[in-house]
């Protein structure tokens, strides 16, 4: 189920954006192989699998990339695979034997996909740094956060998850290219790059002078009382985004203001004036009082909620947006197909030490009876999978 039915990835175990890009090619449907360490406490992950969103949909199987028999297990699934998901530092791939060279040469049509913050190459290329780090030099971060203020961190999703989707992208890009001529290739993904990227539009406005570089003091950021978040009676947040002059006025009228006598919504000089009475206003009733009369209106208005509180939305709801997954609500494949839609994911998968029953479809009937011989589950192991 799903338009990526076709295609074979094989993940090699990280956490961040190497997880977050394989569930999103999983979601639609590719067949994903994660390999694991023979450890998944190596990589930090204490929490039980049905817990790791990021791990839904895809078998998963323990390998030591230490071990010859395993590298030679691994390139016998390259050999079958349309990608490959790395996220190591530079270097590391190669010292284990399993660099691009290596793969390309056991199968010509692979694309090699590399996801690392700062990239293959520059100066920065072996530093370690997270997150926070690579959106630093892009211009991101400092752009983020109130006026006077140190910039506000913004989670991970504008540097590991969007690169990830980038990743995505940059994988099925390169599948199209292989599949038209026969020819692989190696696919660079670099979170200070795809931060950058996103910052295209926010480049130019700087490039025409048309935003100030003091954080907090530009539309989109905060700096104007008619974009902006704001506190309601109960201790909860709403948001308003009414920029447009119709929708500002909108506003404005609901909210029960007169438009004659209520500051201009360009007027600079009285948005301090303009935000206290918002500010005042809003504090009169609750956010759900609000949402009662200002959602779906042209006045440009949601409620801030939790993340507990987002699958119960009613738009949610209605658009099917959250699913149900072993008990939990979890998001749905996005984007929306109207001729391939794609299954419900399955549920995290646990770590399996058996290759025959999990390799199903990517080996040889020939191939999976030996490992069977050759690689018994190790005592104390759990064979089982999940994940079909």
């Amino acid at each position: 189920m799903g338009p990526l039915g076709s295609i074979r990835v094989l993940e090699f175990a990280g956490i961040g954006p190497g997880p977050m890009c394989a569930m999103a090619l999983s979601d639609l449907g590719a067949q994903v192989l994660r390999l694991d360490r023979p450890s998944p406490a190596a990589l930090g992950i204490a929490k039980p699998a049905r817990f790791d969103y990021l791990l839904r949909g895809r078998k998963r199987l323990a390998v030591d990339l230490k071990s010859e028999a395993d590298i030679a297990l691994v390139l016998d699934l390259v050999a079958g695979a349309d990608a490959i998901i790395e996220g190591f530092r530079p270097g590391t791939m190669e010292r284990l034997g399993l660099g691009p060279d290596v793969c390309l040469a056991r199968n010509p049509r692979l694309v090699y996909a590399r996801m690392t913050g700062w990239g293959q190459t520059g100066p920065l290329a072996k530093s370690a740094a997270h997150d926070i780090n690579y959106i630093a030099i892009s211009g991101a971060l400092d752009a983020i956060g109130r006026k006077g203020a140190p910039p506000t961190v913004p989670l991970n999703l504008i540097g590991d998850y969007a690169g990830a989707v980038y990743m995505a992208m940059g994988i099925l890009a390169g599948i199209v290219h292989s599949r038209e001529t026969g020819q692989g290739q190696v696919v660079d993904t670099a979170i200070a790059d795809t931060t950058a990227h996103l910052m295209t539009h926010a480049y130019g406005m700087c490039a025409a002078g048309m935003t100030s570089p003091e954080r907090g003091t530009n539309v989109l950021d905060g700096g104007v009382p008619y974009y902006d978040v704001y506190r309601c009676r109960d201790g909860t947040f709403i948001s308003i985004g009414a920029i447009e002059e119709k929708f500002f006025h909108e506003l404005i009228v609901r909210l029960g203001f007169d438009p004659k006598t209520f500051p201009p919504q360009r007027d600079v000089a009285r948005h301090a004036e303009m935000r206290r009475a918002f500010e005042d206003r809003f504090l009169q009733k609750t956010r759900e009082e609000w949402c009662a009369e200002l959602e779906g209106t042209d006045a440009c208005f949601a409620p801030v909620l939790t993340a507990a509180e987002a699958a119960s939305h009613p738009h949610y709801q209605a658009r099917r947006s959250f699913v149900d997954v072993d008990g939990l609500a979890q998001p749905a494949p996005v984007p929306v197909f109207s001729a391939t839609p794609p299954s419900v994911p399955s549920a995290p998968a646990e770590v399996g030490f058996e290759p025959a029953s999990v390799l199903q479809g990517w080996l040889s009937p020939e191939a999976l009876a030996r490992l069977a011989r050759e690689r018994p589950t190790p005592a104390g192991r759990n064979p089982v999978h999940g994940a079909t």
